[in-house]
């Protein structure tokens, strides 16, 4: 596997924004009330973050190490800035149900780490594989919270009526209690994916005990002069 190829796996799988650092809380929880307002926070972000961690890529040599933060802030805010002015023009309605939170991007903790942790130490293409991993793992992430809230909530995905007309709507879960529900459940899952995925992959542990020299040395006088893969030490 590549370094790009590494880094999307790890924003996206590996080490997801949302389900596995627990980063971007407050995005997370606010504005994934559907899942068009998942998408377009999360691609937002995305945009932001390949931009900042590209440009803060190439400034690494250059930017003094006292005046990093400073400087990876106004780099950040500057995207931002942009990035908001394009949503505003050309996707009012998107711009209309985030609010303020496309501002907030600004001190969104997922953007200012890659920068400070990878950006910062690591070439260009790299970094940028980097940013579009991060930012894909938060979107599946919004994604994900949105679809579930949006489906039980109001019995619809992507505008489009999908439970059946008898169906009551779970007003809780459009609500800030059932973000916290979905976000726990969904985390749940994803942590027994992983432990599941991490048991078949473990390597078998290595052989124990002494598998050579002299019995006379050893301490353990337990395995009556037997190695611990089941074969006999000649003369002993």
């Amino acid at each position: 596997m590549n370094k790009c190829t590494e880094r999307l796996y790890n924003g996206i799988i590996k080490e997801n924004p949302t389900f596995v650092l627990m980063l971007g809380m407050c995005p997370t929880l606010a504005v994934t009330t559907s899942v068009i307002n998942g998408v377009g926070m999360g691609l937002s972000t995305t945009a932001v973050l390949v931009m900042s961690n590209l440009l803060i890529s190439l400034l690494r040599n250059i930017i003094p190490d006292r005046a990093r933060v400073p400087a990876f802030i106004v780099i950040v805010a500057s995207f931002v800035t942009i990035t908001e002015f394009l949503v505003e023009g050309y996707l009012p309605s998107l711009y209309d149900s985030l609010g303020i939170y496309i501002p907030l991007i600004v001190v969104n903790c997922i953007i200012l780490g890659r920068a400070e942790s990878y950006a910062s130490k690591n070439p260009v293409f790299p970094s940028i594989f980097d940013g579009i991993g991060m930012g894909l793992g938060f979107t599946v992430g919004l994604c994900c919270i949105g679809a579930v809230r949006e489906l039980l909530g109001s019995g619809q995905l992507l505008g489009k009526q999908i439970m059946p007309a008898s169906y009551e709507p779970i007003t809780i879960f459009v609500l800030a209690p059932g973000a916290f529900f979905v976000l726990a459940v969904l985390v749940a899952i994803m942590n027994k994916v992983r432990a599941r995925a991490e048991k078949k992959g473990r390597p078998l542990p290595p052989a124990q005990g002494c598998l050579g020299g002299d019995c006379s040395s050893c301490m353990n006088k337990a395995c009556g002069g037997h190695l611990f893969s089941g074969q006999e030490k000649e003369g002993k």
